[in-house]
């Protein structure tokens, strides 16, 4: 299945590390409400059916929406959710043996550090890249910082979307003009925001303008 590269613009990743006054759910609603193109989600710690029960709920709200569902890592609870997309890393299964499994309908996205890893991607069936870290993140602290120029020779080499992640917030995305890319996939610049709606309409404003400075 091809993504769509406007579904890059604002691309939500969730992360419960935020949840407290509101519940995932309500934080993934609010961040619909202010325009995210994309929302993943990102489990680490949460059992199998309580992950699915969740990617179930969620996957409605996106619907709603007309914003597609990526599930991070898990397979599984991907095609059970009935998700719009799944999305793995360089040290998950290969594109090529998520195809198998998915079926021809799910969108994938992988993962990339490199040129070499982006094309390798494509070739295995990817539909979409995640490039990154652009910036040094809390979220993974066991991630080297990309130079600008490996985002712009990787938006150069394919021809599926890409989005840009690690770090990013208000501040810094505008550094990311010029390169080519799709978007950019932000964890705590959104589910941290005091105000996660108001956060989202402001970010996607200055998501466009990178994208077609």
């Amino acid at each position: 299945m091809k993504c769509d590269k406007r579904t890059m613009l604002l691309y939500a990743v969730t992360d419960r590390a935020w949840t407290g006054k509101q519940t995932l759910y309500e934080q993934v609603e609010a961040a619909l409400k202010g325009g995210a193109t994309c929302v993943q989600i990102r489990e680490k710690k949460l059992g199998d059916e309580a992950f699915l029960q969740e990617a179930i709920d969620i996957r409605e709200l996106c619907s709603s929406y007309q914003v597609p569902l990526f599930i991070n890592d898990n397979v599984d609870v991907a095609i059970r959710c009935k998700a719009d997309g799944i999305h793995v890393g360089q040290e998950d299964m290969k594109a090529g043996q998520v195809r198998e499994l998915v079926g021809e309908d799910m969108m994938i996205g992988v993962s990339a550090h490199t040129v070499e890893e982006a094309l390798e991607a494509v070739k295995n069936g990817a539909d979409c890249l995640g490039v990154g870290a652009m910036f040094s993140t809390s979220t993974k602290l066991d991630v080297e910082v990309l130079p600008k120029e490996t985002l712009r020779d990787i938006c150069k080499a394919v021809d599926v979307p890409v989005v840009a992640i690690g770090g990013l917030t208000k501040e810094n995305i505008p550094e990311l003009s010029g390169t080519g890319v799709d978007g950019v996939a932000l964890v705590s610049a959104i589910f941290a925001a005091e105000d996660i709606e108001a956060e989202c309409r402001e970010l996607l404003k200055i998501s466009e303008r990178m994208v077609n400075a």
